[in-house]
């Protein structure tokens, strides 16, 4: 029952999203302050006008409302893939999981949602087993995302730059940049539509999940293929690297967003990898699907996500 009653309340936070990247901006008027009362509520009054006001005119045009749409079910297609892949094989282990908790984000969140995950309720048996339940999920995610990203790309429209105040411009990770050279789509002047946005944010959370630190699906992978030593250097060196980063996006692109990915992978080297039982080789088909997920990372990592202007 939770599982469902989370995924509906997704679904509407993630239309909600899609709405905002497919509306226009909006002329709200600001509550009015006439005494302390007034300023105590200003933010959250002024943050529900806005709020009304979007879904108001999404009603009123039944074109953004389906954009919104389009955009939660594809976000929504992906992330389900890619924790589906996770349950999927913990099933194929005997491992104990959950089915997926997807967590609804407040309207105005850009992505509608902070994510989704299962909880493994036993422990991982074998080497193997780790190295497949944590490569499963950002694989099956890629999959699907993979044909989004395709129709984002052919899909994308040409539109007039930002004409002065501050615009987000979304920078490309290698696969829309290749999609686009093959077939010759111009992604500078471009105004993102649903799908594209799905599929950024789907990879996004792919590379983010990809990274070798602690309980990450990299992590595990990590962890399987290269023992605790290696971990543990590896996460390191892969938080020194976004800390850097970090640092250089605000400087470079006036963007603080890398801080948050850099916070969440400090915490992530807190939380302690359990090992498991059987150390068994990996063998070759396994280090084929690691030289593929390195593939699909690079695919996926976009040093710098956000430009402000």
């Amino acid at each position: 029952m939770k599982h469902s009653v989370l995924f509906l309340l997704t679904c509407v936070t993630t239309t909600f999203a899609g709405i905002v990247i497919a509306s226009p901006d909006i002329n709200v008027p600001e509550p009015a302050v006439s005494g302390l009362l007034s300023y105590v509520f200003y933010v959250p009054e002024y943050y529900l006008r806005i709020v009304g006001g979007l879904l108001s005119f999404a009603i009123a045009h039944p074109v953004v409302l389906a954009q919104g749409l389009s955009f939660s079910v594809s976000l929504l297609t992906i992330l389900t893939a890619h924790e589906m892949g996770h349950y999927l094989a913990c099933r194929y282990y005997g491992v104990d999981a959950t089915l997926p908790f997807f967590i609804p984000a407040p309207p105005l969140f850009l992505a509608g949602t902070f994510g989704a995950f299962i909880k493994m309720k036993s422990p991982i048996p074998s080497r193997r087993a780790l190295f497949d339940i944590g490569l499963a999920g950002p694989l099956a995610g890629f999959v699907i995302l993979f044909p989004i990203a395709l129709v984002g790309i052919l899909t994308l429209q040409v539109g007039p730059s930002p004409a002065g105040g501050n615009a987000i411009i979304f920078n490309d990770p290698l696969l829309f940049r290749l999609f686009a050279k093959v077939m010759g789509q111009d992604l500078v002047d471009a105004v993102p539509n649903p799908y594209y946005m799905a599929a950024w944010i789907g990879l996004l959370v792919t590379s983010l999940n990809l990274m070798p630190v602690g309980q990450l699906d990299g992590g595990h992978g990590t962890f399987a293929a290269f023992g605790p030593r290696a971990h543990k250097l590896l996460g390191r060196l892969a938080f020194i690297t976004m800390v850097a980063m970090a640092l250089l996006g605000y400087l470079w692109h006036s963007s603080p967003s890398g801080f948050l990915y850099a916070i969440l992978l400090g915490i992530m080297l807190r939380v302690k990898h359990p090992a498991p039982v059987d150390w068994e080789p990996l063998g070759r088909g396994r280090v084929i699907v690691a030289i593929i997920t390195l593939i699909v990372f690079a695919l996926s990592f976009v040093p710098f996500p956000i430009t402000l202007t």
